[in-house]
């Protein structure tokens, strides 16, 4: 069965990869774990996007994963910032050879329409809302249509960054007719100003909310050295480099600002056994992601690695199993805590990830020692903790499990964990958690779902527990929309609901806190709450395990998701 298997993956990737362009000597292929629902600059949902849209678009800054430092990108420096006593003004000045895919220069009037957009109602701009909702206007100078002034409520060191860590998109391309042009930043939260301008806002937002489709792609062009070349829906994303790009004109800084290989192609493949398949057939140049026993057997191939080079950063995707406070059966904390008890997360790191992987008690990295709090114990594996907790939530273990009445009805305490299919880490998390939850007399059945189906379900509040990862970075903590009771509604990111008063004055107070010593006091009580909430379960930070071809030089392997810099790849000479 296996032979077959292997076979019949062979002639899928055969096929699959003879459907394409002709494979130029400087083309880079990267495989995809997930075929990305969408390409909109603003309103993506999966991190697969994220990596192809930065090759699309620029932001006002960006890191750079030598060093792993905040750099200008569309801006030709970082901000001057000035501060009063309730008001903060950053003022940028945009890259003079920055221009759009038409040959018009990129313009301060261009990062008005950006933070129309992300602000705008009607616009599927949830995700990124919040991160700009300090910014309440921006200053244009006529006699220089290059520079502008965000005039920001308040202070916080994380601002600068935040200030610049959005994609900078083409009035003229996805605003025509100018539909937005007569509303000001200010009047898009005013609701006299909505209700006076509803109707050309709802016509903006009902176009602009289908950008981005394998269906509607045209309009997907920004400033960055990449076009979208071609998208065969489940099969690959072909991007083409943009000739005479104004990118390799601006000295120094093009030594992170890139654009180097001819065409970045990105394979679509959802199973790890056929991308490494692939990648030992030499069918790809990048590969992510690589289950830790094929990578220790990797390291044992020397034949494999005279091609290859292997590399483990520590990263900051964090892998965490997520439970379901809008259920009635989960929705006391004594419950969720008994099930944070049943999870042994010395073996999973063990059995999933072995060296390459540390555990965490919360939602900030271990290495960020200012904020996390190492005073927090982690909930030890503990079935007698659990069975305990258990009954004092009220439920009582008979033959027949666990059960309690519920406004006069009987409930059962069982549970199904959903989690992305061919994503092995989660498969075996979900399989060992089984086991333990075993132990303490609760019956879990498992259920691996294709990506758009798992979205769809956490989406939609339809689910007990599931495995996911959420990618950070060393310079911002902002965890509102993942924790922040106002994005609990169904299609927002907190998909657990996890969520009380306190929690949302803290998520608060940490976007507005004026030092790290404030903002590490309000993330440690942050963390604090999560776990005694214990609905978003932390496990561990993991290690990248990423294979790359030697045939490239400038590959700049970094703790950064994408974890490298396809951009810079350079081909040995």
């Amino acid at each position: 069965m296996r032979k077959t298997q292997a076979v019949l993956f062979s002639l899928l990737l055969l096929l699959s990869f003879c459907s394409q362009p002709e494979r130029q000597p400087d083309e880079v292929r990267v495989r995809l774990a997930v075929d990305p629902a969408n390409l909109n600059p603003v309103n993506y949902s999966e991190l697969e996007a994220l990596q192809i849209l930065n090759l699309l678009y620029n932001s006002l800054l960006a890191p750079d994963l030598s060093y792993n430092t905040l750099k200008p990108s569309l801006a030709s420096t970082l901000p001057e910032v000035e501060r009063t006593d309730s008001l903060t003004y950053f003022t940028y000045q945009l890259r003079e050879e920055a221009e759009w895919p038409n040959g018009e220069a990129v313009t301060a009037a261009d990062v008005a329409f950006t933070l129309k957009v992300l602000k705008a109602p009607y616009v599927d701009n949830e995700s990124v809302k919040p991160q700009v909702e300090f910014i309440q206007d921006i200053v244009l100078y006529a006699d220089s249509p290059g520079k502008f002034t965000f005039v920001c409520t308040g202070y916080s060191p994380e601002m600068e960054l935040l200030t610049g860590d959005f994609f900078i998109l083409p009035s003229y391309l996805l605003d025509p007719e100018g539909l937005l042009n007569p509303l000001t930043l200010q009047q898009l939260s005013d609701t006299v100003a909505v209700a006076h301008n509803n109707s050309r806002i709802q016509e903006f937002a009902k176009r602009f909310n289908t950008l981005g489709s394998s269906q509607s792609t045209e309009q997907l062009q920004g400033s960055a050295g990449y076009t979208l070349e071609r998208w065969a829906p489940g099969q690959y994303i072909t991007l083409k480099r943009k000739e005479d790009w104004w990118g390799t004109t601006i000295g120094k800084a093009s030594e992170y600002l890139t654009a180097n290989p001819a065409r970045i192609s990105f394979q679509i493949i959802p199973e790890n056994t056929t991308a490494l398949l692939a990648l030992q057939n030499r069918q790809l140049d990048v590969l992510d992601n690589i289950p830790v026993a094929e990578f220790e057997q990797l390291k044992q191939n020397k034949t494999f690695q005279q091609d290859y080079a292997l590399h483990s950063p520590q990263g900051y995707e964090l892998v965490y199993a997520g439970i379901n406070t809008r259920q009635s059966k989960l929705n006391d904390r004594r419950t969720r805590q008994a099930l944070a008890h049943l999870f042994d997360v010395g073996n999973l790191i063990k059995v999933t990830q072995q060296s390459y992987a540390i555990p965490t008690v919360g939602p900030v990295p271990p290495d960020a020692e200012e904020f996390y709090h190492t005073r927090l114990k982690p909930y030890t594996f503990d079935v007698q903790q659990a069975v305990a907790l258990l009954k004092s939530a009220g439920w009582v273990q008979s033959s027949e499990g666990w059960h309690r009445s519920l406004n006069g009805k009987r409930e059962a305490l069982t549970l199904e964990i959903i989690y992305r299919a061919g994503n092995t880490t989660y498969e075996q998390s979900a399989l060992i958690f089984q086991q333990n939850a075993a132990k303490a007399g609760i019956p879990v059945t498992v259920q691996a779902l294709e990506s758009s189906s798992l979205n769809q379900r956490l989406a939609a509040h339809d689910f007990d527990m599931f495995f996911r990862a959420i990618s950070g970075n060393p310079f911002v903590f902002n965890f509102k929309p993942l924790f922040h009771t106002s994005f609990a509604a169904p299609g927002g990111f907190n998909v657990t609901g996890v969520g009380t008063t306190e929690s949302d004055q803290l998520l608060e107070g940490i976007n507005a806190a004026e030092t790290q010593e404030e903002k590490a006091q309000l993330l440690k009580r942050l963390q604090e709450v999560l776990h005694e909430e214990a609905a978003f379960l932390p496990l561990y930070y993991r290690k990248e395990k990423l294979a790359v071809h030697r045939r490239f030089t400038n590959t700049k392997i970094s703790g950064l998701r994408p974890y490298y810099d396809v951009s810079s790849f350079l081909l040995k000479k």
